[in-house]
């Protein structure tokens, strides 16, 4: 199965906006009725068509199909020559399908406009403009730009007077215009001229614009030097008569209301005070109760040891204790994935932690976690970002306790990087075993 195609032509010409065509013979070689469907490939496909797009042949028969190139005449399609390919698809066998190559050559054209921005431009000393250049041709195009007035009462200056414009852009072009000789007075008057834009191919082309040359002094000047005078009357008639007297009663006012408002802050002040002097006799009482409270007296000097109730042991019950937790846990990926690192303290002791500190003196990098278990049940007591300590102290005013049978579970989630390794974070605990 498949196909065969012909071109009868590979080398073609055409101008933007033109259409050229050459026919391509499709030839079914296979051994079934088959439909063959005819496209163009390549940079020409956007503007080339075939007619008809598909042919049905039976087997060794051929068709004629026109395919024809039509390049719109706009800046998108570069002037120069245009591979491209006939391709004949065959839906009962696609690896039979078949390209054609050839050329299309794509002529020139020259389409290039120019204006001044702004066309009128009122001004004393110098106007200032902008030479829009537009090439929206297929090819480059250099220009050549000569300011002129039919007068001669101008000057000009232009940042650039030649540029080259590739296909579909444009150009912007400084330009000012200096009258050469200026009036203080007087009414404006309009100084026409134009810009010639001379192109390298295609015709050349001109840009009117014009200035309005206008008096030097501005135009209210005169009128307010004459109403000067009046006006100083005016502002210092408002000053003696409405000005002056509002402002002493403005500030007067002021004063008083900061006198007020002084007189406040100090009444306030000997109210705090004397809330402030109650405060401390009550913090008095209270203390010297708490201290009666816990066996000291109130009036024996600094550093006197407590006096113990009767029948009430002294120093602190039960026995010390202190134990540590080290820990060697492997990098997970999932952050809530923990290494369990278990103490079991004594069966029939109640272990009473006041002081536990956390040791990272690797830097490792996760979290770690110290948890109570009862009997399977957990709950969370600290929980602490490695990267966010190397030495911890925890101090607790009232002890943590575990009841016997209880467990102190050491929980790690190791974060390293891999090459960094394993986690080895530990946990020191410090209190009293009853």
């Amino acid at each position: 199965m498949g196909a065969t195609a012909t071109l009868s032509a590979t080398g073609l010409a055409v101008a933007p906006g033109e259409d050229v065509t050459c026919t391509v013979v499709v030839r079914n070689t296979g051994d079934l009725v088959d439909e063959f469907t005819v496209d163009v490939v390549g940079d020409a496909g956007a503007w080339a068509t075939a007619e008809p797009a598909s042919v049905n042949l039976v087997p060794q028969a051929s068709a004629s199909v026109v395919v024809r190139f039509a390049p719109p005449r706009a800046a998108g399609v570069a002037a120069g020559p245009v591979a491209f390919g006939v391709r004949v698809t065959s839906r009962e066998d696609p690896h039979g399908s078949v390209v054609e190559e050839g050329v299309v050559d794509v002529g020139t054209f020259t389409d290039v406009s120019a204006e001044l921005v702004p066309a009128k431009v009122e001004a004393g000393a110098r106007g200032r403009f902008e030479v829009a250049v537009d090439n929206v041709g297929n090819h480059p195009v250099a220009v050549r730009l000569s300011p002129t007035d039919p007068d001669g009462e101008l000057e000009f200056k232009l940042d650039r007077t030649d540029l080259v414009l590739a296909p579909g852009t444009a150009a912007f072009v400084k330009l000012v215009a200096k009258p050469r000789d200026t009036f203080l007075r007087g009414p404006s008057q309009p100084r026409p001229f134009r810009v010639e834009v001379v192109p390298g191919s295609g015709p050349p082309l001109s840009a009117a614009g014009t200035l309005v040359q206008r008096q030097l002094l501005p135009k209210w000047l005169l009128p307010a030097l004459v109403a000067l005078p009046a006006l100083a009357a005016l502002l210092v008639g408002l000053w003696f008569t409405v000005l002056r007297p509002a402002v002493k009663s403005a500030a007067r006012e002021a004063a008083e209301q900061q006198v007020q408002e002084v007189r406040t802050a100090v009444d306030q002040a000997r109210l705090g005070a004397g809330e402030a002097r109650q405060q401390a006799e009550d913090a008095e009482v209270k203390s010297e109760e708490a201290m009666k409270a816990a066996g000291l007296d109130p009036q024996a000097p600094p550093g006197s040891p407590p006096t113990a109730k009767p029948g009430q042991p002294t120093g602190e019950p039960g026995e010390p204790t202190d134990f540590r937790v080290a820990a060697d846990a492997a990098v997970v990926a999932d952050p809530d994935v923990f290494t369990d690192f278990t103490f079991t303290p004594p069966a029939d002791k109640t272990v009473l932690i006041s002081d536990i500190v956390l040791q990272n003196p690797r830097g490792d990098a996760g979290t770690v976690r110290v948890l109570r278990d009862a009997n399977g049940t957990r709950g969370v007591l600290l929980e602490v970002g490695l990267a966010n300590f190397r030495d911890l102290d925890r101090h607790y005013v009232e002890p943590l306790r575990f009841k016997p049978g209880e467990r102190i579970v050491v929980q790690v989630s190791c974060q390293n990087p891999d090459d960094k390794g394993n986690c080895r974070p530990a946990v020191s605990f410090a209190g009293r075993q009853l």
